[in-house]
């Protein structure tokens, strides 16, 4: 992983002098002694253009307790300090770019910790060392080791995921780099909140109490990773900063699986000689070592996991939670489509006839996602023209051999073998290489079942009702707070109205008609039926496709029905397969965010499963991209294979990618 980040410098003064450090500056080289608040602005903007997800906060520590004009500037524009300067910088960029901000602000005490997690999602401050005596810190009070561990023991207390590290050749030995990483493994222990630990290695720069020492030998820097590695508890990720290494994928061999914050517009302002490596080569040299190379946020995936399905997680203020949200992919990684995200701001939702317009300002994605103008990526196969100008796609080149996880699971499948769970959610993990093979395997597979044919059917969609006493928070027929308007004007279409849209249909050359609609308290069983028969009635050779798990299983409930004995009557009307809509997700712990009161898992398999026993067909949905993971598409794929061995009922998976703009769960934020 590596973190798409801006570097925003909020001073340079620094109250501690480091033997190494060419970051603080005295007040006579420096214009001014804080960024402003436009200034700021400024830098996070170009990141947020440039498609950053990270805003990194670096600064000086408690410059005020040293230079009087640090005191007076805060003091002359309302702050009681650099930390409470740095609060509401990090707030500014948030609300105004969407950036996450990652507070790197030193030793810190708890009430300055707990003030910054409001706004930043993540905050970092490097332990360095557990020597006292080390010539390089002679004049730096706040790195102390004891302070040091006190901010890291403050951070675990109030559940702050947190980045600390070790610096290795400035004067420590091996046994001062173990004791630190026992400390700090120490720590996470009792609290579980270390992220990631970086390990780094120093370089002497000019103008510096060390510009004559020698730089960190390469062999013990490797030796020093290893050993993190080996001390450190698994879930804790290990990081190395590439640009301060010539040969940076050897550290990928020692233990490391992140390369920190990489800027494609800020230098790297800590080690401003070193510029970061650019993306391309990152990736090759990533890829080369059999790896995917993936954008993370500043807060790590195993922090968010519960972020989606609770209004109070653990790790995150909660005023973070949809700003996360946001910014991640179903991972809990960065999204790394091409563009920039910026936070959108609703102002109104109006109503427009029978559906609503939701009015959304400030700048535009550029980023593509379901339901946005623009195409998305071609992340398979080589766009071309062919000879008449028409742009088509070669067939998607095979991968190389691969010798990982997916490769194991794609051997799997050439064999014949039946996925499993676990290795189902490997599949959906894939990236890079691996996702090209797995999209390969899938290509054969659907040629050597189905061939080369697409088909489609003319089809008319029939909403008779956009009334509804259900509460799904991904759809704008819900019952949810009438301040949001987005079921539009209601409507109830007669009998006479269906029949009348399933004539024109037909005229058109439809073959098809799909009905469904809101939950209408009116409603019962009857409805339905009186339905069909109105379309079989207007169209005797339409096909109608109707009605949902949700829909019959109300239906038969409201008349106190079986359910196949409600089904076989529908049948017995005109009704020809069911549509799959209503499963959502199968996974009632996603269920309980997205539509708590609709029916559960057990109840939409069992209404198939009645279905296919009177001889009615019908398909697989499945909604993703909104708060589940791959884990939760797994479970949904295994149920419904598992009734499709037993029935045969089954004809088709429809993917349906969450479309976010007039969703309740989105706008509700």
């Amino acid at each position: 992983t590596y973190s798409p980040k801006v570097f925003i410098p909020l001073t340079m003064l620094c109250r501690d002098k480091c033997g190494y450090c060419t970051f603080a500056q005295p007040p006579a080289r420096l214009e001014q002694p804080y960024l402003s608040p436009d200034q700021v602005l400024t830098i996070a903007k170009r990141g947020a253009a440039s498609g950053c997800h990270e805003a990194l906060f670096t600064l000086g520590e408690r410059p005020e307790l040293r230079y009087d004009i640090a005191a007076d500037w805060l003091r002359n524009n309302g702050y009681d300090s650099t930390v409470h300067y740095l609060h509401n910088m990090a707030k500014l960029v948030l609300d105004e770019t969407g950036l996450l901000p990652h507070a790197n602000a030193g030793a810190l005490y708890k009430d300055e910790l707990a003030m910054l997690r409001r706004v930043s999602p993540s905050q970092g401050m490097m332990i360095e060392t557990l020597r006292d005596d080390l010539e390089c810190h002679r004049g730096a009070p706040d790195k102390v080791p004891q302070r040091r561990l006190d901010t890291l023991e403050f951070a675990g207390e109030l559940n702050i995921p947190f980045t600390t590290g070790i610096l290795v050749g400035i004067g420590e030995s091996r046994e001062d780099r173990i004791a630190a990483l026992e400390a700090i493994a120490a720590s996470h222990e009792r609290h579980g909140h270390v992220q990631e630990v970086i390990v780094q290695n120093f370089l002497p720069k000019p103008r510096t109490g060390m510009q004559h020492e020698p730089a960190c030998d390469g062999d013990e820097y490797l030796w020093s990773i290893a050993v993190a590695r080996q001390i450190l508890p698994p879930e804790i990720h290990l990081q190395a900063p590439p640009n301060l290494s010539d040969d940076f994928g050897v550290l990928l061999t020692a233990g490391i699986d992140d390369w920190g914050g990489v800027s494609p517009i800020t230098a790297d302002h800590v080690n401003p000689e070193r510029p970061w490596p650019d993306l391309d080569k990152l990736r090759a040299v990533t890829e080369r070592a059999g790896r995917a190379l993936a954008p993370r946020l500043t807060i790590y995936p195993e922090f968010i996991a519960d972020v989606g399905l609770s209004d109070a997680p653990r790790w995150i203020h909660a005023d973070l939670r949809f700003r996360v949200l946001d910014r991640s992919d179903a991972e809990g990684l960065g999204r790394d489509d091409p563009g920039a995200i910026w936070p959108e701001k609703v102002t109104a939702a109006d109503v427009v006839h029978d559906g609503a317009e939701v009015v959304l300002v400030g700048h535009r994605s550029t980023q593509w996602y379901s339901g946005a103008n623009n195409a998305p990526p071609q992340l398979v196969g080589r766009a071309r023209v062919d000879a008449e100008g028409r742009k088509v796609r070669d067939v998607i080149e095979r991968s190389r051999t691969l010798h990982g996880p997916v490769g194991e699971v794609l051997r799997g499948v050439e064999l014949g073998d039946e996925l499993t769970e676990a290795e189902i959610v490997t599949l959906f993990r894939a990236r890079g290489p691996e996702m090209l093979a797995v999209a390969r395997a899938a290509d054969e597979l659907r040629h050597a079942t189905v061939g080369d044919e697409v088909t489609w059917v003319h089809n008319r969609n029939i909403n008779y009702t956009n009334v509804c006493t259900f509460k799904c928070k991904f759809c704008g027929f819900s019952k949810g707070p009438l301040s949001l308007n987005l079921r539009g004007t209601p409507y109830l279409l007669t009998l006479d109205d269906i029949a009348q849209r399933a004539r024109e249909a037909w005229e058109l050359g439809a073959t098809e008609v799909t009905l469904q609609g809101g939950i209408h308290p009116d409603f019962d069983g009857d409805y339905y039926i009186d339905v069909t028969r109105a379309v079989k009635q207007a169209v005797p050779d339409m096909h109608v496709h109707g009605f949902t798990a949700l829909e019959v299983t109300e239906g038969a409930r409201r008349l106190g029905e079986p359910l196949p004995s409600y089904l076989l009557r529908l049948k017995q009307a005109g009704l020809s397969s069911l549509p799959g809509t209503a499963a959502e997700i199968l996974d009632d712990d996603v269920r309980a965010v997205l539509c708590s009161d609709k029916v559960n898992t057990d109840e939409w398999l069992e209404a198939h499963r009645a279905a296919h026993s009177v001889g009615l067909r019908s398909n697989v949905t499945m909604m993703f991209g909104s708060v589940e993971s791959p884990v939760s598409w797994a479970k949904h794929l295994v149920r419904t294979r598992a009734l499709q061995r037993e029935t045969g009922g089954f004809t088709e998976f429809v993917g349906l990618p969450f479309v976010h703009m007039a969703s309740p769960i989105y706008l509700q934020r």
